[in-house]
């Protein structure tokens, strides 16, 4: 008996240790094109490069929203925003709340992520793991934080979409304790991912790093805009960063200092983490993804980044507002440098990373999510993605619905049902309007669109009966004019030799040489 007990209890030691540790890095507004691995040539981001490299990159990763809180909410839920219900940041104003001379109020959306919804970390938790949450939550308040939702731990995690405190200590955060003044918020949150690993290390484990980097307020320390300002200035200042896109002046170079040394400082974090699994002997034995929620922010908020040769950013309906790094490290599956041309969102993380854990799907839970495990090994199927965003975004964003089936995508505007078509393969920069040429299509892909809203019960904008089209031209003529030359004198000044925003650097400290 005695015997059968052992062999038993090693049985069980041995399937938990054999369990595959999951770490989930989700950055906050990076573009796929602010990594150097992707052809950045300004930012360095060595250490998420070698990530990327280190297991398979997916060539058509996307997330389900050019926005945070719904992204965040398919990641967590394995469901599409309109389904769950989240389709806009949660805060921003709804129905005639919106007061910006629009031709249609913004839908409704819930403002926490439903109780009602299996989360990826409560079906890993049941299955055995130790769950774990630090940074940026943003997916509701009270009983709606990440403890509320099968973390078990959270660092960091509350309300708040941006650092309130901002990105160097004190932090104004109710869920994080201070660190000594001018510490490295995404240093810190790399550090308790850390610790936890350290104190989990011989049990599974799922730690999702979600960084509140690079989400404005745009900071970094003064050592790190040096080295920024001389590589731009040692390349050659353009005269002209922003150039006009239908509703906002959008970024047309990277060279904002600040931003870059938010990208480094990010990408350390990064190092941190991925560091310390080498040290432990937990490499081989742990999945790592990175991915971000939404593009990089070339218009509105900080105008700080471009995302060339994608056209837009953040909140914008094209491919810049929605096509993301998603990187997957499988040990024992995927090859080191290896690619893939599957489309994958956001929703597909969740049964992709039970299979890779040996737990059953819960195709009831992530509906409209699929397992990236055959794609993984080599494999590529037909798929169709699709996106409600029926809102107005900080940077531009016009209400819209989105489907993408093999290379062609087409988008219709929830202000007068106008819908364009590009084929991706041929005109990423989405230049070229085919629905003229190719009505056939339109009409597929519009039809098969339509059915898809009415599944999912996605809310459809209605007309803002308090709308002037003077008005809004007007306004829109002076963004085009008063605000571009506003923005060129501001992003010009980051990069001169005497620029300095605070007499403390936002209190930061150095901690690099």
């Amino acid at each position: 008996m005695r015997f059968l007990l052992l062999f038993l209890f090693s049985v069980i030691n041995c399937s938990a240790i054999s369990k595959p540790n999951i770490i989930f890095i989700l950055a906050d507004d990076l573009g796929i094109k602010d990594l150097s691995c992707e052809g950045s040539t300004y930012y360095e981001t060595p250490n998420i490069d070698a990530l990327a490299h280190s297991g398979m990159r997916f060539l058509n990763g996307y997330s389900t929203c050019q926005v945070c809180s719904p992204s965040r909410a398919s990641i967590m839920s394995g469901q599409y925003p309109a389904r769950i219900g989240i389709t806009d940041w949660i805060g921003a104003a709804t129905g005639t709340q919106w007061n910006r001379n629009d031709r249609v109020l913004p839908s409704e959306y819930e403002h926490n992520l439903p109780s009602s919804a299996t989360t990826l970390a409560e079906a890993l938790k049941s299955g055995g793991y130790r769950t774990f949450f630090a940074g940026k939550w943003h997916l509701g308040g009270e009983k709606s934080r990440p403890e509320d939702h099968g973390f078990e731990v959270n660092q960091g995690g509350y309300s708040s979409g941006s650092p309130r405190g901002g990105y160097f200590a004190p932090y104004q955060n109710p869920a994080l304790k201070d660190g000594p003044a001018g510490e490295c918020l995404p240093i810190r949150l790399a550090n308790e991912t850390v610790e936890f690993i350290k104190q989990e290390s011989t049990k599974p484990f799922f730690a999702f790093l979600s960084f509140y980097s690079v989400h404005g307020p745009i900071q970094t320390s003064r050592h790190l805009w040096e080295k920024y300002q001389k590589k731009a200035t040692d390349a050659g200042l353009t005269k002209e960063r922003f150039k006009n896109d239908r509703t906002l002046p959008v970024r047309q170079v990277q060279d904002c200092p600040i931003y870059a040394g938010m990208m480094e400082s990010m990408d350390d974090a990064v190092g941190i983490v991925t560091s310390k699994l080498k040290e432990l002997g937990l490499a081989e034995n742990t999945i790592v993804i990175f991915t971000s929620d939404n593009g990089g922010v070339s218009s509105g908020d900080a105008f700080a980044t471009s995302c060339l040769p994608l056209r837009g950013g953040k909140g914008r309906q094209w491919e810049g507002g929605i096509r993301q790094p998603y990187y997957i490290k499988a040990p024992g599956l995927t090859s080191p440098g290896s690619t893939s041309k599957q489309l994958a969102t956001g929703t597909d993380f969740y049964p992709t990373l039970l299979e890779l854990a040996g737990l059953p799907l819960l195709p009831k839970a992530h509906v409209d999510g699929q397992s990236l495990v055959s794609a993984l090994k080599g494999q590529v199927s037909e798929r169709t993605l699709f996106w409600h965003y029926p809102h107005y975004g900080n940077q531009g964003g016009e209400p819209s619905s989105i489907i993408r089936k093999g290379e062609f995508k087409l988008i219709r505007y929830h202000e007068d049902g106008r819908e364009e078509l590009y084929n991706l393969e041929k005109d990423l920069s989405e230049s070229n309007d085919l629905a003229l040429q190719h009505p056939e299509i339109v009409k597929s892909l519009s039809e098969e669109l339509s059915t898809h809203l009415k599944e999912v019960g996605a809310q459809i904008p209605k007309p803002d009966p308090r709308f002037n089209a003077e008005k809004k031209a007007l306004f829109v003529k002076n963004l085009h004019t008063k605000k571009k030359a506003q923005l060129e004198a501001q992003h010009a000044n980051f990069l001169k030799p005497d620029f300095q925003p605070n007499q403390s650097w936002w209190n930061s400290v150095q901690t690099k040489d």
